[in-house]
Formats: C-alpha cells, structure tokens, sequence
C-alpha cells in the first residue's frame, strides 16, 4: 500500500499551550461484555472460569436416564452420542451457542445454556418436537438441572446483582429465589430423588455453617431440613463444577492442584477428607458427571492438540477409558472449505474468523478455538492453508496477521460434498521488520486455571498467526498456587519467534510487577492482605525490582493505571508502591499499553516520572490468559523495540532499556526530532522540526505532539487503513522531553483493546533525563499527593505504623527526592 502524501502543518508556538497537562481523554478502559456480575470482581476470571466454553470436542458431557446416550456440547451446539453405535447426532443448529446440557429425567427434554455473545439464558427442549421454552431475564443464566419430578429446574442466575440459585416451575412459568449467600452460586446439581443439592459458592459468606469466609467451595444442601455445609473449600478453584451421585452419598468435583487439576469424591455426610480419583491422562480432567447406576463418572478432558474428549471412570477407581466418537451426524449436508492466506502469493500464518450463514462460528477439527471477550469474536489459527467441515450454504471468513494487517473479509458458498477453496490476500500497511524493528508482548500467561495444558511451543502458531517477534509468557501465582515454575528458564533465541519466561510478583495491592530476562526466580511470590502466610510481610516492591538489576534483567509495574489517574478523588486508586518506586528510580518500565487498565491513564503517570527526569521505559503486554476459551490474543497489545535488524534477545532488551521504542493497541508510530529518534537526545531551548509517521490498520481519530506531557499540536488521524506523515517545527525548553501518540477511533480488528492507541518513546531535550523545571515541580505535587494517598491506604490496612516500618522507610525516602526536585534539584 503506498503511503499518502506527507502534508507540512502550521504550529501552535508551544507557549500558547504551556501551564497545563493534557486533559483528560474520552476513551476508557476495556470493560465486561456480558452483565457485570456482583460479588466477583475480576470479570476475566468469572468468564474465564464460571462460563461455558466451546470446543470442537465435546464438553460437559451429561448421561441420559437410561444410561444409552450422552449429551454434550461441541462446536457450539448440542450432540447426543448414541453409546451402542458410538454415532453422534446434532441436536440444536442455531446461530447462537448451546452448553451444559442436562437430561429430564423421563429423558425427553433437555434443559441447557444459550449464549448469544452478550448474554445466556435457559432453554427446555423437547427432543421429539423440537419445541423449545425459555428461562430469560436480562441478567446471565447458567447452570441448569431438572428437579426430580421433572416439573421445575433449578439453575444459577444473576437477576438480582449477584448469582443466586433459582427455581423455575415450567408449566406455572415462575421463577423463586433458593439462595442469597452474598457472591456468587452456580452449577446446582441433584440425587436422583431430589434431597439433596450440590452447588458451588464463591465470594463472600452470610451462613456461619460455611465458613471460613471469601473462598470457593462446594456446598451440601440437604433439602427436606434446609442445612448446608462445606464439602471442600479454597481461594480461587478455578472450573470447580461438582456433581452429586445419584445416591446422594458421594459427590465427585474436579479440584485445582499445582499445575492442572484431578477428581476428587468426598462422602457427604462425612467431609473431612477426600479420596482422589484420577488426575485424567493430561493432568486437566473436567465437568464430571454421574452415570445414572452410580457406576461410572464421565468427565472430558483436552488432548495435545487441544481438542477435548470424552472419558468414563468407574467410580470405585480405576483407569480412565477413552470413549471414542466414531461419526459426527450433522443432520444436515455438509461441505469443506479449504482456506489459504496469502501474501505476495505466498501462505502466510494468520488469524481467522469464520462462520456459517447465521453467524455461528466455525473451526477446523483440531486446534484451540478463542472467544475474544472484547469483540465477541471467534478466532483460530492457521499456518497458512487449513481445511473445514461446514454446513453446506453461505460462510463467511476473515483474516487477519498482527497489527500491521488490515482485516480482509471474503463470504463464499460451500456446496453439499464438494471442496470450496477460498484465498485471502493479506498486506501490511507497514513492514516492522524491514524498517528495523521486532514487536512483543511482555505480559501474558501460558496456562491461568484454563481449560487446557498448553506448553511453550504452542506459543509458536499463535506468535506466527499474530506476526508477533518476542513472547515472555510471565509464570504467577493464582492465588497460594505457584503454576508452572518448571517452565521458568525455557528459552528460544536465535531464531524468530523469541520467547523466553518471566514472573509476576504479586504483592497485592502495592503493586503487581513483571520481572523479565532474570535466572532467577524471586521468593515469595506473593505478600499483602489477602494472602495467606505472608499477609503482613513488610517487604516494599523495591526487592523484586532489586532482584531482577541484579540479574541483569529488567523490570517493572504490570497494569498501572485506570482512567484520569490524578482526577478529583482518584489518585489513592494507583498502586500504593508505584509513586514511590518511579519516583525513586527503582524500575526499569512501565506497562503504558495493557488490555486491562487504560493507556491514557498510565501515559499519565509515565509523564510525571518523566518530568522528574527518571528515563523509565516503555513496555506493553495484553494480560491475557492463553489458555483460557474465552481471552484475547496475544500480541494485540506490543511493544515495538529497533534493534537495528538484530534478531536475538540481546538485542532486544538492550533496546528496551534505551528506549528506542513505541507502545500500540493498534496504530504504528514513529517520531524523529531533528533527524533524532526516541532514545537519543537533542539540544534544547530552540526551535526543532519534527517529524511523526503514522501507519494503521484501524482508525485512528488523532495524532499529537507533547513536550513534556502537555499536547503541543493536534491533527487529525487515518479513518481507513494506510500511513500518513506529519511535519512541523516547535520552539522547546531546554530541559525534558518530546514524544508522539496516536489516540482514538474504535479498534476493530486487527486490534482487541477498546480503543486506539500508541506512544513513542521520548526524544530528550539536552540530555538522557533533563527536566524543565515548572514541570518537574507539578510533577512532583501530583506525584506526592499519591505518595501522601498510598501512605493512608497502606496505615488502615496494614493496622499502624509498627507493622509496615521498612515500608514506610522507603517511601520517606521517595518524599525526600521529591522534595529535592521542588527545591529545582535533581530527584
């Protein structure tokens, strides 16, 4: 695509704008697709953990009453598996997608989830007719189950804020509340005579039966007395889905281990310990279910290709047997769509998108397939050329590789029996690589309490279908689980994609930091109120940062900031270690580009460390969860680093540190200050030219200019994809710094972030870390107020002065630097 003409603009003369940061932007920070639920307040783990998932596979597998079929969702519809012919028949074809089917116990209905991609509800439908009835309120509906006359089901919704049990009795048409525990219940399950009831409680506790409070646990219920009681409890179980024999004796739940999970069953009326079941073949065994003699436990569980399959265990033990679908009956003629993507004629990974007619996804036969929680997109990845089983009938498909690629989108017929081949030419609006640079994403986790155990080399289709050159996928606690440590030291340098671990520190709320090309691991993991153990370790941020210089690695703050930072009432809302930290000089970079904060609102406490004359970094990663069904993908949010053609690590980091840089969500942005770019330095207190590249592949709404964080020119973005050049001349102080960012427009695909963004890097006025002075003092007032905020929240929370000393040590040193810089020192 061949770039536009270079216009030269008119400037305003930076003293017409000096005396005023940049004001406060209306873009805002990435937030829930579906109903924000009450009582659960990381949304990414509710649908993550609590949501169904989809797979090609089947999932939640449900035996009917007779024992001759199984129910279960794959490909986003309803099969049954007849067990004699091991056939399986669609049920539901729909464009939106079925889940988590459970039989009545006549076996002539089934009750199961439907998700629109903003929404779920309840569906009953008679296998004979094929007569459906809803249970649907505006809020999320999960989890449902026959009661055992048939007449009613009970299932989990969020009606009333929170997700309570309700009962719905289908021929009067009403719905009654059964549970108000405060946070969240769901996945209720019965014996076969209804009196007693399994369910999952997550969040906090108004029952003194259940206590301790604020954990995850599987409760008892017996129905005829209305007493409960905990069965197994733990912070954060992530796919905790118990199910109850049909004898209601034994309940059989998958519980979360190290690094994946088992079966375990637990006596009901006596608790107190669990026997373990299996650990599955793969270590990930999920949605158990109870075959209705009490024999046998169903359960799925995802193989190396990621495709899930369906197992059975005898509940006294044992090996589990691999039950194998030897016909998929689609009901309806099928056909197969062979997609190539292409550059330059030759294929080329990328990400896909396809769907039928009505707009159900589609997927190839093996894979992991994604649900962009962002979006409400389907995703998959190809190496270039992949093949699909489809209704026969209208398809749609879109391509896309990396940031640099506009969205190519084309809809074919597929017709019964036949091959259908369709070829989408994929073309950059600019070539990172050849122009010196190699892009990564910084944070991101491999495996998260997800649906499958993913290993570093699956990293290499989804890193190729993204065009992304630098992976470091950070290990992390999830919560008193330290996952996956042995993957820590894996490497791959050399040759591109480059990908190697790094770690999460979790110190609750005084900040979460990334440490990146460490040997290393730091211990512990995690402190602060919350966590067991280490709940009142007076251990400042200053230590993990130490640890990672000293292993000549780099790091720094991982998701910093949400919206306008230092607004009216705010500014105690900032990590209460992060102020102290960057004022002090102790990290390396700030996370300016994450999925889950706002870019806006860290670019604004970038700027104020900036002005004190710290030369803190740029760096950017998505926070997502690879494993997860439904996430983003990985390298939507980049860091672009110029390593000059280098291709290794070395290099690499080594750019990072100088920063020779730009952060993005989507649009690609150079700057050069008088032929200098960000990194270097150039002379101050004169009149410079400028000159600032835009390339994008979405919109972009505007393209600015600052001088130390206030916005000296303003001009117009790119509404279609393309380049754009912007040239002028401004008059500078002679301390501080210039930098340029693209912001707004609606970030479509390629992107995943909730609106545009990208920041240069700073080109220095005089030299690597001046200041100007007025701009280093406002600095240093916004900066202390957040000291003086963090310093409160840390006293109330910690109990006093006498718990937290060492804490308080640094940040009395934090204050004296600032102090330094108001008295026109350097901090």
């Amino acid at each position: 695509m061949s770039p536009r003409p270079s216009p030269t603009f008119v400037v305003v003369p930076l003293t017409a704008v000096l005396g005023c940061f940049a004001a406060p932007l209306a873009e805002a920070q990435w937030a829930n697709r579906y109903q924000k639920i009450d009582g659960y307040s990381h949304h990414v783990y509710f649908e993550g953990f609590e949501m169904p998932t989809m797979n090609q596979g089947p999932t939640s597998p449900a035996p009917s009453p007779d024992g001759s079929q199984v129910a279960f969702s794959a490909r986003g519809w309803l099969w049954v598996l007849d067990l004699s012919t091991r056939v399986a028949t669609r049920i539901t074809d729909g464009a939106a997608m079925d889940f988590r089917p459970s039989w009545s116990p006549d076996g002539t209905h089934l009750a199961f989830v439907r998700d629109d991609t903003r929404d779920t509800w309840i569906v009953v439908r008679d296998l004979a007719s094929g007569e459906e009835a809803t249970v649907n309120t505006p809020a999320i509906e999960l989890d449902p189950v026959f009661t055992a006359d048939g007449a009613a089901v009970i299932y989990s919704s969020a009606a009333e804020g929170a997700l309570d049990l309700w009962q719905h009795d289908l021929a009067a048409g009403a719905s009654t509340r059964l549970s108000d525990l405060g946070g969240i219940e769901l996945k209720p399950t019965l014996s076969a005579d209804g009196g007693t009831l399994v369910y999952v409680h997550k969040g906090s506790d108004r029952g003194p039966q259940l206590r301790p409070p604020e954990l995850d646990r599987v409760v008892a219920r017996d129905v005829r007395s209305g007493e409960e009681q905990s069965l197994a409890f733990e912070r954060i179980v992530s796919q905790l889905r118990p199910a109850v024999a049909p004898n209601g004796q034994t309940v059989v739940y998958p519980w979360a281990t190290q690094d994946g999970y088992e079966l375990r069953l637990v006596w009901v009326t006596n608790p107190t310990t669990s026997v373990l079941l299996t650990t599955g073949h793969r270590g990930l065994p999920l949605s158990p279910a109870w075959d209705p003699g009490g024999d046998w436990i169903w359960f799925v569980e995802a193989d190396a290709d990621e495709v899930m399959q369906l197992y059975r265990i005898r509940a006294a033990g044992g090996s589990p047997e691999h039950v194998a679908i030897d016909a998929w009956d689609w009901g309806t003629a099928t056909g197969t769509l062979r997609i190539r993507t292409v550059a330059a004629g030759t294929p080329v990974p990328a990400r896909l998108d396809v769907g039928d007619g009505r707009g159900h996804p589609l997927m190839p036969t093996v894979g992991q397939v994604t649900f962009g929680l962002q979006d409400g997109r389907h995703f998959f990845y190809t190496a270039g050329v992949v093949e699909l089983t489809v209704p026969a009938g209208e398809v749609s498909v879109s391509a896309v590789r990396g940031l640099t690629t506009p969205e190519v989108r084309q809809s074919v017929t597929v017709a019964p029996g036949a091959t259908h081949d369709v070829e989408l030419a994929l073309e950059e609006v600019w070539d990172a690589r050849a122009a010196g640079y190699l892009s990564g994403d910084h944070h991101f986790h491999l495996n998260y309490g997800g649906i499958y155990t993913l290993e570093p080399d699956d990293l290499l289709p989804m890193m190729a279908g993204e065009n992304l050159d630098v992976g470091t996928p950070l290990v992390a606690n999830l919560h008193n689980r330290f996952e996956y440590q042995s993957m820590f030291g894996w490497q791959r340098d050399g040759e591109l994609p480059l990908i190697q671990f790094g770690q999460e520190v979790r110190s609750h709320f005084l900040g979460h930091l990334g440490l990146l090309n460490t040997e290393t691991l730091f211990w512990p993991w995690i402190w602060g109120p919350g966590y067991q153990v280490y709940s009142t370790d007076d251990r400042p941020n200053a230590e993990p940062l130490a640890h990672a210089r000293a292993e000549g690695g780099l790091a720094g703050y991982v998701h910093p900031a949400g919206e306008d930072p230092f607004g009216p009432g705010r500014v105690g809302r900032l990590p209460v270690l992060l102020a102290v930290d960057g004022v002090l000089g102790n990290m390396d970079w700030l996370e300016v580009a994450c999925l889950w904060t706002d870019e806006l609102g860290s670019s604004d406490v970038w700027y104020r460390f900036l002005n004190l004359g710290v030369p803190i970094a740029l760096e950017a990663g998505t926070d997502v969860m690879n494993d997860y069904y439904r996430t983003m993908a990985v390298g939507t949010t980049r860091l672009y680093v110029q390593t000059g053609g280098a291709t290794t690590l070395d290099a690499y980091w080594r750019g990072m540190r100088e920063g020779r840089s730009f952060v993005t969500t989507g649009p690609m942005l150079q700057l050069a200050v008088d032929g200098a770019a960000p990194g270097d330095a150039v002379d101050g207190g004169r009149t410079v030219g400028y000159r600032i590249q835009l390339a994008t592949a979405v919109p972009v709404d505007r393209v600015e200019l600052l001088v130390n964080g206030e916005v000296v020119r303003s001009d117009g973005g790119l509404g279609e994809p393309g380049q754009r050049a912007y040239r002028g001349r401004i008059a500078v102080p002679e301390g501080g710094w210039v930098a340029a960012r693209a912001v707004g427009g609606a970030a479509g695909w390629p992107a995943m972030d909730s609106y545009a963004f990208a920041h240069t890097s700073p080109v220095w006025l005089g030299h690597v870390g001046s200041t100007d002075p007025a701009a280093r003092a406002r600095a240093a007032e916004d900066l202390g107020e957040a000291i003086d905020a963090a310093e409160q929240r840390l006293l109330a929370t910690y109990g006093g002065e006498a718990n937290v000393p060492r804490i308080l040590a640094v940040i009395e040193q934090a204050r004296e630097r600032l102090r330094n810089a108001d008295a026109g020192g350097t901090p």
